[in-house]
């Protein structure tokens, strides 16, 4: 078993690596910016090391990272997500330095982070993809013309995109001249190629993902599906496991996909394989992330697996513990990401000092998250602050445990997201389990009502106040 792990990321992840090392007798060690010198996962780690200065250069800097893991004898990095997560330079330093990189191999890690080459592998090994561009497109030419074969609406997608970005919805041959050359430079400036495809848009489909393990004996299992419908702008927002909208038959179906495209390219480590379902129950792949999800913990909620521990094992040359007959699930479970965003000013990210906060709790409620009262949010990071998850046997009682939970958490000082959750589950679609990627885009009333409720509390709060010291 590995000793000692250097965690390359910060944040929520970083503290629920820490916490996975310390329940398996493993010295944790944190890196972090100046910016983050009071975060939590400083706080938790055994050992942790300034990055210096600039906010973001240390997290990206690979040999930086890895000469430290060697310096602290580090066997072992464990890159999380984001940042350098799907860097293949990252797990390719790693494996000269002798440190082992708890994911996939390098050559992995490019071959699915490339979106055409992924298509080619899925394509050969019989998994349905969307209709598109064969490779990558020429230029703007090559795509009007092969926009005008598949048919409008169109995604013209950066080939090494990720996290909703590098993407954008074309519905006219103007839309796809007008986007051309945005997503290239979007691609160029997040992802340091200018490299584009096209596939054709299924029009508001469900968003189902399917959480796979390989070792490297050759063991490959899927531990169910996570329905990542409910989105804004193509951000996850909330995560639901397993999907309340599919049938056993599907759910069967798209493991059994998601099993054959892990071994069609020799997967090992824990991975993620998107499909999207369209309107007629048909499944198409979508892409491979190579890394944990930021949602892994839902699928740990309802199977009882510890995703980051099996992560650490099978890097460790440990075969899987399960098989796949021995995967059950039990119930729902909900995520809840929880932003330092303000619904009510167009999600405009909020940073400063948590004055106060509170963590919610009681039977079924789990709560991943990297503050505590007084942390300074800064501003130069992703917006999540914490991750809210609930579980229950039914659907029904899921969404009642879920709003009660956002009722008991308190954050004060900033704002955040969720009285924009509680309108969610308000939501009669969302409650009788009927919503697509295009529900929040038919339902912008939501953010109103959020904002309006919320005042009309307040304001019920302050006048029962009064009315109790009137009686005195």
């Amino acid at each position: 078993m590995l000793r000692k792990i250097l965690i390359a990321n910060r944040g929520e992840i970083a503290v629920r690596i820490i916490r996975a090392c310390a329940e398996m007798g493993i010295r944790s060690v944190a890196i972090y910016s100046e910016a983050d010198r009071c975060s939590l996962h400083v706080k938790k780690a055994d050992e942790a090391y300034s990055l210096g200065a600039d906010p973001l250069a240390g997290y990206l800097n690979v040999h930086r990272i890895v000469n430290l893991a060697v310096a602290t004898g580090c066997d072992a990095l464990h890159p999380g997500y984001g940042f350098l997560s799907e860097n293949p330079e990252l797990a390719e330093a790693c494996a000269r330095r002798g440190v082992t990189f708890i994911g996939p191999s390098a050559t992995l890690i490019q071959r699915m982070g490339d979106k055409t080459e992924a298509r080619f592998a899925m394509q050969k090994a019989g998994v349905p993809v969307t209709p598109g561009s064969d490779g990558n497109l020429a230029d703007e030419a090559h795509a009007l013309a092969k926009a005008e074969e598949i048919g409008y609406p169109v995604m013209l997608k950066a080939t090494s995109g990720g996290g909703g970005r590098g993407i954008r919805r074309c519905d006219t041959p103007q839309d796809l001249q007008r986007n051309y050359e945005r997503v290239i430079s979007e691609a160029t400036k997040a992802f340091g190629r200018a490299d584009v495809f096209l596939e054709k848009c299924v029009v508001n489909p469900r968003h189902i993902e399917v959480q796979v393990l390989g070792d490297h004996h050759g063991n490959c299992i899927h531990l169910f599906e996570r329905d990542c419908s409910i989105q804004r702008r193509n951000q996850k927002l909330i995560e639901i496991a397993p999907s309340p909208q599919l049938d056993e038959a599907q759910r069967q179906y798209v493991g059994g996909l998601a099993v054959l495209a892990a071994r069609a390219v020799g997967y090992t480590n824990a991975g993620t394989v998107e499909f999207l379902l369209d309107s007629d129950g048909r499944f198409y792949f979508m892409e491979m992330n190579t890394r944990i999800q930021v949602e892994h913990t839902i699928t740990e909620t309802i199977t009882g697996v510890d995703l980051v521990e099996e992560q650490i094992r099978i890097a460790a040359g440990l075969p899987l513990r399960y098989r796949q007959d021995q995967i059950s699930r039990r119930g729902y479970a909900i995520q809840f990401r929880i932003n330092a965003e303000d619904p009510k000013n167009n999600f405009l990210p909020s940073f400063g000092r948590i004055s106060r906060y509170y963590a919610p709790g009681g039977p079924g409620v789990r709560t991943d998250g990297g503050i505590y009262t007084g942390y300074t949010v800064p501003p130069y990071y992703d917006s999540m602050l914490a991750k809210v998850i609930v579980w229950a046997l039914t659907w029904e009682d899921v969404i009642s445990r879920g709003g009660r939970a956002l009722e008991d958490m308190g954050v004060f000082g900033i704002k955040t997201t969720i009285p924009f959750y509680q309108e969610i589950l308000r939501h009669p679609d969302f409650r009788g389990a009927c919503f697509d990627t295009g529900f929040l885009e038919a339902n912008p009333q939501l953010v109103e009502y959020s904002s309006k409720r919320r005042k009309d509390e307040i304001a019920a709060a302050i006048a029962a106040v009064i009315a109790a010291h009137a009686g005195l």
